[in-house]
């Protein structure tokens, strides 16, 4: 991803689905598969979070994983993010398998994640919690960062200038030197996933971006995720509950029920799913 082009498109509040963004419509650009789960199992004792579950994830494209409360979807990233290891088997990330991954080798892979539960240091400043995204970027020695020295301190001035730029792209620079915990929840949500784009990944995974948030925030946050993959070419996991953001922004929706996938397909194909109807839509959906 190239960091942070200045130019952001301008879509305002445009007209749409219950997100207020565009439909994703035939617009759609997506390249060769760049993320598989294939045929992956995860237990905890007795009880199966997930069973045989296989899907993959295209260059480009926004790719929703639903379903239900205890549906799985967490556990689906957590082996993806190389939290949990299946039992059975595999992820395979470029076409190579994550095989005795952990979450700070699969960051280092170009994944980068954000939290449903924030995971921010509320006492810390936007700019110092954004900050702690380039740290597998910055070369020097932690006493050179620290004494700030040299090229220390050359390379933390290139670093911030990164992140004043995810500053300005999230239009949060009121706030730049705010404690994050004084900051509307809304608010916080953009740093985390500011915090996350500041690592320059390849593929995004957003963990409930919109819990929690009013109307207004939901919108903000669609158009912010769509700039990201639109304009950054970054591939995008999302878990979220809203259907109407799903069907709005994704390209393509993976159903899980009891950890269990019972639908994969465009938007509009898994509106018309029974099996995902009956489980988790609702008849009048």
């Amino acid at each position: 991803m190239e960091v942070l082009q200045e130019e952001r498109r301008q879509d305002g509040g445009a007209a749409g689905g219950p997100s207020g963004v565009e439909g994703r419509g035939d617009g759609r650009r997506s390249g060769g598969v760049i993320l598989a789960a294939e045929n992956v199992s995860l237990a905890f004792g007795g009880v199966k979070a997930l069973s045989d579950i296989s899907f993959d994830v295209r260059e480009h494209e926004i790719r929703a994983i639903i379903g239900p409360n205890g549906a799985g979807k967490s556990s689906m990233l957590n082996v993806i993010n190389g939290v949990y290891t299946p039992q059975k088997g595999r992820i395979m990330f470029r076409g190579q398998p994550f095989a005795r991954m952990n979450s700070h080798k699969v960051a280092q892979a170009g994944v980068a994640r954000t939290f449903q539960n924030l995971a921010l240091f509320k006492g810390m400043s936007v700019l110092d919690n954004i900050m702690t995204g380039r740290s597998l970027k910055m070369r020097s020695s932690i006493l050179a960062q620290m004494v700030r020295i040299g090229p220390a301190l050359k390379e933390e001035l290139a670093h911030r200038e990164v992140v004043e730029r995810i500053i300005d792209f999230l239009e949060i620079q009121n706030y730049r030197k705010t404690p994050v915990g004084r900051m509307p929840y809304g608010l916080q949500k953009r740093v985390d996933l500011g915090r996350a784009l500041a690592m320059e990944p390849s593929l995004l995974l957003l963990d409930e971006p919109m819990a929690g948030m009013n109307v207004e925030e939901k919108q903000d946050m669609s158009r912010f995720i769509l700039d990201v993959n639109d304009e950054f070419g970054t591939t995008i996991v999302l878990i979220e509950h809203d259907m109407g953001v799903v069907m709005d922004i994704s390209d393509r929706v993976v159903v899980l029920d009891y950890g269990r996938k019972i639908g994969d397909g465009r938007p509009d194909e898994i509106r018309d799913n029974e099996d995902v109807i009956n489980a988790y839509l609702g008849v009048n959906h």
